[in-house]
Order: structure tokens, then sequence, then C-alpha cells
């Protein structure tokens, strides 16, 4: 299935129905009075959490979703039916921001989360309502209003514990590879990774964690340049980052430049997300000579002045790899231990995460304003008023 993770679409609720003008006719009844009944509130739209689902491809092919019309009522003082509502599902961690303002309308992070994004109008009142001692046979009624109407764009961010970042071809497909039953594309050339990927690492029963793949970081990734800024939101659903370092570039560039740089780019995306524990992966140990494996990876570490956690693996052969994956295990155990027994821990996570959000729907804001007003730049479509002259008529 094709991975999209970004859409737009446009959802309408329903119109409400009008009211009805009517009067009672009925045999040996003369004069009956006002009988119209009352129109059915149009329909709302509301988007469901479905867990089930990890793309937005869907609506690729649907981009337009509308919700029943309210019914006009009827005599006899008949109210009309109500027009059914619109569930639409999306896939848990959609962010939903609304197009015309760039407000962020919510963040579906639970399965079964309920989301109102579009009201129903309102139902139009019958001759019923307008009685009165002066008037009693009135004719007035009044219409249903219309629904609301958005334009929604959707982003999805991948649910995952442990993210991997990196540089184009710094392994870190092989090593998803690796260590869970994922088969992303593996190739001897940057940029073979153009979509997250999502494996299940599995230690034991019922122990397992989820890792994420997102495509590779360049330098300017957090400004738009590469796919950085379109996947670097993915990193924001995830509890601990692998920064994967090539230990042995085929360019012979230098590694410890490469990690700065990508250090760099995850600070000026979110600084929040900059904060979240990260710990050095040095990959692609295979091919260095043995023994000079220690001092390679040793000198890595001391120039980038690194305090956590250092694993050195291979991932294509799978050393290292079975080290890493229990510690970060181990790791994840701890933390949510942690957070059911400490209420403050807890509160801590949930802030770092807001933040994190925060941080990424502003990039996201903000990427969108850049993009409508280039559109606006360039557009080059021929208006009414685009040749208007003055014209003067010679006598």
């Amino acid at each position: 299935m094709q991975f999209v993770d970004e859409a737009s679409i446009i959802v309408e609720a329903g119109k409400g129905g009008n009211g009805c003008l009517s009067f009672r006719r009925e045999k040996y009844v003369p004069k009956g009075g006002p009988d119209g009944g009352d129109g059915g509130h149009g329909g709302s739209v509301y988007l469901i959490g479905d867990d089930a689902l990890n793309t937005l491809i869907d609506f690729k092919y649907q981009r337009f979703y509308k919700a029943q019309n309210g019914q006009p009522g009827q005599g006899r003082q008949m109210s009309g039916r109500a027009g059914e509502d619109l569930h639409v599902k999306v896939p848990v961690g959609t962010t939903v921001i609304d197009e015309d303002t760039l407000e962020v309308i919510a963040d579906v992070t639970e399965a079964g989360q309920v989301v109102p994004v579009a009201q129903g109008g309102r139902r139009g009142l019958g001759n019923i309502h307008f009685k009165s001692s002066t008037n009693r046979a009135p004719r007035r009624t009044t219409p249903g209003t219309e629904g609301e109407r958005r334009h929604l764009r959707f982003e999805m961010k991948v649910m995952a514990d442990v993210g991997l970042l990196g540089l184009p071809n710094a392994g870190k497909s092989t090593l998803i590879r690796a260590v869970s039953a994922a088969k992303p594309k593996v190739a001897n050339y940057p940029f073979t990774t153009v979509v997250p990927n999502l494996g299940v690492v599995k230690l034991g029963q019922h122990e397992h964690f989820v890792m994420a793949d997102i495509p590779g970081l360049i330098e300017g990734a957090s400004e738009g340049a590469g796919l950085g800024l379109r996947f670097l939101k993915h990193l924001t659903r995830t509890r601990l980052l692998f920064h994967v370092v090539d230990v042995a570039p085929f360019d012979e560039s230098d590694p410890v430049a490469a990690a700065e740089a990508i250090a760099h780019e995850l600070g000026e995306f979110s600084p929040t997300l900059a904060e979240l524990p990260r710990w050095l992966v040095l990959n692609k140990l295979d091919l260095l000579p043995e023994d000079e494996r220690e001092a390679v990876a040793d000198e890595i570490v001391r120039r980038l002045g690194w305090e956590g956690p250092v694993f050195r693996v291979s991932a294509i052969s799978g050393e290292g790899t079975d080290a890493l994956v229990q510690a970060a295990h181990r790791w994840l155990t701890e933390q949510r231990r942690l957070e059911h027994e400490d209420e403050e821990a807890a509160e801590r996570e949930r802030e770092m995460r807001r933040r994190m959000e925060d941080e990424a729907v502003a990039r996201t804001e903000a990427r969108l304003g850049r993009k409508r007003k280039r559109d606006d730049e360039d557009d080059d479509d021929f208006d009414d008023d685009d040749y208007d002259v003055e014209v003067e008529y010679a006598p």
C-alpha cells in the first residue's frame, strides 16, 4: 500500500431543513390554526481515530465529504428528519489543520477519539411557533441554516517508540531490516528511503517495541531542504532517538561533521525534539579493519564530546544490534514504569510532548504560509479586471 502522510479534503455539514407553512384542515374543524412543523437539523461531520489505518491514501482519491441535509417540516406539526452525521475515519497520529486559517483544529492521538470538524445547520421553524393572541394565522416560517464548510489539511505522524535519524546512506534501513520484520528498500546510493518505514522489534512473547526509519536528512532539512521538513515531524511521536552515523563514508567525508549537522537540523526544527533522549549508533564497522575499529569509534566519540550511550554496530552483519535493541527495550520499559508510578514524571513527559507538538505545528504553519505566498506570487490566472482600461469616446 502506498504511504501518504499528507492530504487535503473539503468537509461540508448538512443544511438544516426549512420550517413548514401549514394550517390545520380537517372535516368538521372550521378555521383550524397553524400546524407547520419544524425542519430537521443538518448532519455534522466528525473525525474518528482508527489504529487500523496507517496511511492517508484514501483521502487522495476522495476529497469531498458531505453530511446529510435535514428534511423540511410538514403539516400536522410533523418535524422533518434530522440529517445523519458523517463519521470519517483517520489514522491515529493525524493532525487536523484548517487550510484557510492555518489553525490546528485537533490532534488525533487515540483510537476512538472523536473530533467535530463541521457543525450541521440549524433547523428552520414552522409557523406553529409564531401563533399569538393577535396573530391567529401566522404565515411566517424560518429557513434552515447552511451547514459549516471547511477546507482541512491532514498531516499524519507515525506512532513509534524509537526513531532513526541520520544522513542518507547511513544504514538506517539496513538496521531496521536487521532487527525487525520490516523490509524497506536498501541500495548503495542515498535517498533509497523516501517514506517512513515502521518495524516491530520483537524480543520475546509480549515484549516488543516499534521502530521508525525516516528518510535521510541533509543540511537545511529544518528549512525544507530535501525530504527533511516533511518527515522530521514523525520523530515528535517517538520516545527515543537512534542517531545512526556511518563511520566509513564512501565519499570519505567526516563522520563527526555529519553527526553535528544532523544535531543542528534537529534543534532548528524543534528545540524540544533535540532534548529527546538520543543514543549514538556507530554503524558500518565491518568496513574498517578489526584492529582500527575501536580507535576510530573512540575518536568520533571524543571529537563529538558525546556523553550519552554509544553503540558500535554493523547492521548488515547484525554485529552489536542485539545489545542495542535489548538496551532500548529495557530503557523504554523503565520509562513506562516511572510514568505509571510517578505522576510528576508522567506530567513532565506530557509537557515535553505538548512543546514538541507546538513547535512542529509552528513549522508546519510557516511552511504552509510560505507555500501559499509562493502560490499567490505565481498566480498566472487571468481575472476579469486584468486588462481593465479606460476608454474615451471622441465625438
